[in-house]
């Protein structure tokens, strides 16, 4: 294993292949980056996909790869709330962590009604301490070099109804990008997980919100959209997403389809057993080819497992799968960071979060460094 893998005969490595394969899945991470180009190779001959005759291709490193930071949309029903009791904002420590390892991109959730409290609606200003708050965690990920999602965690409500307001959802995010559009790190995810509404009527509503931002002079920042159905990756078909995201444009050219993906039973991320360990890659397939048959790429904004054999081999696979060369995936975000998970099963807040321990040595370091 320490001899440098291209000066190893192929037919020897044919030879070899099986009894290598355990091994290096479980231990790749201790390697360096010709390894990754051995064990995709023994991922794809194994599953009937590599040439015989071809050396194995390099892998492609994801652009965006880190964790959601959760906590400014604690407290859902507490409006204002009180920081410290209902909410609060991911801890510069935490960035701190994550960057020191090599991850590059935060998501940070927040709730659209403490940023514009319901008595003034969304054409009223902006509650100052809480977009000192949203402003003050901005910019010090994006000071480290790193990217940062700002993401209005409503699913499509406001003050307990669904959006359906075009206009003022379109003038409050141009508001909001505003306030950023000096920032080239900063990514605007236009709205988590929309559900219970008609794909076409989300699609209309984020595409005119994308036109509004660019419009208002914010041009620099990638805008990520998602689907309705919690924009399901598994579902991105049966949902409606697939045929009404088609049209989708960006004068920028900048954009991304945002989707998530869980790995339990009903895929609602509730449970620490995954179904099996093939089926992070099973859930992704079908999105993978919609995003490649519609040149748009793609960002899995959310994804996570219990910390088990299984669900480690399913998260590992996925991560390998979207890190395939050609593939549309611009990077993963792990569901989540942040400092009052406590014993959350899928809580990767350092330095003790359950996900710390297995999943990130086995099933995410693996996948750095990220791209430059």
């Amino acid at each position: 294993y320490h001899i440098p893998l291209r000066q190893i005969p192929y037919d020897d490595l044919i030879s070899d292949l099986q009894s290598y394969h355990n091994l290096v899945i479980y231990n790749v991470r201790h390697y360096n980056d010709k390894v990754f180009d051995y064990y995709n190779f023994v991922q794809n001959f194994f599953s009937g996909r590599a040439n015989r005759h071809s050396p194995p291709a390099a892998i492609e490193k994801f652009k965006f790869f880190g964790v959601s930071e959760s906590g400014a949309e604690f407290g859902s029903t507490a409006w204002p709330g009180v920081l410290g009791t209902d909410y609060i904002w991911p801890a510069p420590s935490s960035i701190d962590y994550f960057t020191g390892l090599g991850f590059n991109t935060f998501r940070v959730p927040f709730l659209m009604e403490r940023m514009s409290p319901p008595a003034t609606g969304l054409a009223g200003p902006f509650d100052s301490t809480y977009l000192s708050g949203l402003t003050t965690i901005v910019n010090y990920i994006t000071g480290k070099g790193a990217y940062a999602l700002i993401d209005p965690h409503n699913y499509m409500r406001y003050n307990n109804a669904i959006i359906t307001d075009t206009n003022a959802f379109s003038a409050w995010w141009v508001k909001l990008a505003g306030q950023f559009k000096t920032n080239s790190h900063v990514i605007f995810d236009l709205q988590n997980e929309p559900y219970g509404i008609d794909a076409t009527v989300v699609f209309s509503m984020l595409q005119a919100t994308v036109n509004a931002i660019r419009a208002s002079g914010a041009t620099s920042q990638m805008i990520v959209v998602e689907g309705t159905s919690w924009t399901g990756a598994w579902t991105w078909t049966s949902s409606g997403n697939a045929a009404a995201f088609t049209g989708l444009k960006d004068p920028s050219n900048n954009i991304a389809i945002e989707m998530h993906q869980y790995l339990d039973s009903d895929g609602s991320g509730t449970s620490g057993t995954c179904v099996d360990s093939t089926i992070g890659v099973d859930r992704l397939t079908d999105a993978t080819a919609w995003l490649k048959a519609n040149n748009f790429k793609g960002l899995l904004g959310e994804i996570g497992a219990g910390s088990n054999s299984v669900c480690i081999q399913a998260v590992s696979g996925a991560m390998a799968y979207m890190q395939q060369p050609g593939s549309p995936w611009l990077g993963a975000l792990w569901w989540a960071a942040g400092p009052w998970w406590g014993t959350y099963f899928m809580s990767i807040e350092p330095p003790s979060g359950a996900a710390i321990p297995q999943i990130l040595p086995q099933a995410l370091q693996p996948y750095l460094p990220v791209s430059s």
